[in-house]
């Protein structure tokens, strides 16, 4: 079990840790010279009679009103407060903030501790503790036991030791065995012949030494290994949720890890700078939130600068206004547009501070870490937000699914979960599921891929009806007509399922329907029994319209619409403007180009194309480029990938 303490300056939490452990959390030289902690502490206790090697870690935090972020730092994470208030000074204003930040991280379990009884009269430790109950009134700590002490004459240390030895026994393990390792980074060091140490909370998963790690929000440091653990301030091999975690890591220099980053398994790094959240302002704050508001945003260990969006109150109707703000104790769907990147996942609990980080404002938890900049406010991401706003993760995804007719991307929600995505829970029976290599599964349910279906169809009968001298619009303009919201990944794969089902007919980049087909007139039949001979007869390196004219004696601008339109049949390919292949010579050059990338890992470079076909480095790259645009490559910086999921110019396909 961890537990925080918490109140204002000087109101004896560095002694109260002391007392019931033995150990001073105050270890900087400024600390002690001032009396006052400035930096996070810790200390441990042993609990008997619970299961071998348990212990209590308390978490010290300072108490001063300029440093409420490095106490938001420590207090993420824990399991239990102690929030400590003076008996000769009552509640004090920090003592106010302390409480509002643990309700708002949803802390519902904890103590009071009246402190410094040996001060003052009986009389003034009874009315301390009269306000201390009035406090709690209409905060998840209502209600909590409040305890007296004295650090100094141990009055009442024992009875709390106990009272924290039950809550420990009673606390149930945080572990998830479905979630990956995520650590919250509060404090960084060297240590000699250690390296690298970094020490917070785990927030889920275990990690074992020898892991491999990377951090986030940057995620640049894949190689890094674990080398050595403390939990609980004792070696191990492995460390689990709910545990203070000292990760001593190969390959991460000590500049380039901070405070407010995390440290988690190999694949699970997020970056975001949107987070929409089930945010609720605290009930004592004065004034509304609303949109617009710059704040402090506090996930995990960071402090980061934020603007407020505010989606829909949650006791409004879907089409109330969309400026009504934000009341004390209300609760709203927020999105958080922040100014720096940052790494959160789904359940990460959240505090609001006000822009000069004078005040806590509100609090809750993130529902969605990979937040959609458009349509934010639309029934269908109300819908969404409803869906992760649901318990238990197979069941937010059930309903992701059946909110989303633009499908689902499975890597995306699993790592909004803090999952990889081979332990994602089995999908609903009845959806459409679509592989892609570069950006993973899709998921689309059932009824949402008949409409898809159904749109194309109408569209493309639509299309014939509107131009029945073109073959049909290609790939891209059609996605753009049925479906434009729908991810390109997703958008192939329904269209390769069409074709599969002989609904549609894919000739090179044109879709058409079965019983439509381009008629040529006359007059292109027989410009095209002259110009396809000589078209063969160039190969690799096409025909130009204005070489095809002079050769021919025919007028270039009926040439060019011959020949238009035998590519709108596939007979032919316009690579560039003007510049044409035939279909068989394309089917060469694509062969050659899945030849290559089956070479060199799935990739290949247009210098390998031009040496491998002949031609000169632009016509090369002209080649590529038109594979890319009808979707048998996709471009990845300056190298080109055979998609997974297409079937162009394989035998016996257009």
């Amino acid at each position: 079990m961890i537990v925080g303490t918490a109140g204002h300056i000087d109101h004896g939490k560095t002694a109260l840790v002391r007392a019931l452990t033995g150990v001073d959390t105050d270890r900087l030289p400024e600390e002690k010279r001032r009396g006052i902690s400035i930096e996070l502490g810790y200390a441990y206790l042993d609990v008997p009679g619970g299961p071998a090697g348990e212990r209590i870690a308390f978490v010290d935090v300072p108490g001063h009103e300029r440093l409420v972020r490095t106490m938001l730092a420590g207090a993420t994470g824990i399991d239990f407060c102690l929030l400590l208030i003076a008996a000769d000074d009552g509640v004090m204003p920090q003592t106010r903030e302390h409480l509002a930040i643990f309700s708002l991280l949803g802390l519902a379990r904890g103590l009071v501790v009246v402190t410094k009884n040996d001060r003052v009269p009986t009389a003034r430790v009874a009315e301390v503790r009269a306000q201390a109950v009035a406090l709690l009134v209409g905060t998840p700590l209502a209600g909590a036991e409040v305890l007296e002490v004295s650090s100094l004459t141990g009055a009442g240390i024992d009875a709390l030791r106990e009272r924290l030895f039950d809550a420990a026994r009673a606390t149930a393990q945080r572990e998830d065995p479905g979630l990956e390792f995520r650590l919250a980074v509060d404090r960084v060091f060297t240590l000699d012949g250690v390296g690298t140490v970094a020490t917070g909370t785990v927030h889920a998963g275990r990690v074992t030494v020898g892991d491999e790690l990377e951090k986030a929000p940057s995620g640049t440091a894949a190689n890094a290994r674990v080398r050595s653990l403390h939990a609980q301030n004792r070696p191990v091999q492995s460390a689990r949720a709910g545990e203070r975690c000292a990760v001593a890591v190969a390959g991460i220099a000590h500049d380039a890890l901070v405070r407010g980053q995390w440290l988690v398994a190999r694949g699970c790094g997020i970056s975001t700078r949107r987070l929409d959240v089930l945010l609720t302002l605290w009930h004592d704050e004065e004034k509304p939130l609303r949109s617009g508001t710059p704040v402090h945003v506090h996930v995990g260990s960071a402090d980061v600068l934020g603007t407020v969006a505010i989606l829909r109150l949650l006791d409004q109707p879907a089409a109330s206004e969309l400026d009504v703000p934000l009341g004390p104790g209300a609760s709203a769907w927020v999105q958080l547009v922040l100014r720096t990147p940052i790494a959160a996942w789904h359940g990460d609990r959240v505090v609001l501070r006000d822009n000069a980080a004078a005040r806590t404002l509100a609090g809750g938890r993130v529902l969605d870490p990979f937040a959609p900049v458009r349509h934010r406010r639309t029934p269908q991401r109300f819908d969404e937000l409803a869906a992760w706003s649901r318990e238990d993760a197979a069941s937010r995804l059930e309903g992701l699914i059946a909110a989303s007719p633009d499908g689902v991307s499975v890597r995306h929600w699993a790592l909004a979960e803090g999952l990889l995505p081979d332990r994602v829970p089995p999908l609903t029976e009845g959806g459409v599921q679509i592989h892609d290599a570069a950006s993973g599964d899709w998921v689309v349910g059932a009824g949402h891929a008949a409409a898809v279906r159904r749109n194309v169809l109408e569209t493309l009968a639509a299309f014939h009806a509107r131009e029945p001298d073109a073959l049909g619009p290609d790939a891209a303009r059609l996605r753009r007509l049925a479906a434009p919201r729908l991810p390109d990944a997703l958008w192939r794969g329904m269209l390769s399922t069409l074709r599969e089902a002989g609904a549609v007919v894919l000739r090179g980049a044109f879709v058409h329907l079965p019983e439509h087909a381009l008629k040529l007139s006359a007059s292109d039949e027989r410009i095209a029994q002259k110009i396809l001979p000589l078209m063969s007869e160039a190969g690799f390196e096409g025909s130009w319209v204005r070489d095809l004219a002079k050769d021919l004696h025919e007028q270039e601008a009926a040439l060019r619409t011959t020949l238009a339109r035998l590519a709108q049949s596939g007979s032919l390919h316009q690579v560039v403007r003007d510049l044409y292949f035939t279909q068989d010579c394309v089917a060469r050059l694509a062969g050659l180009a899945r030849g290559l990338a089956g070479d060199a890992e799935g990739t290949l470079s247009a210098a390998r194309f031009r040496d491998a076909t002949g031609l000169g480095r632009k016509r090369a790259i002209q080649v590529l480029e038109y594979f890319d645009r009808i979707g048998l490559l996709r471009r990845v910086g300056d190298l080109h990938r055979v998609r997974s999921d297409t079937t162009l110019f394989e035998q016996g396909t257009p």
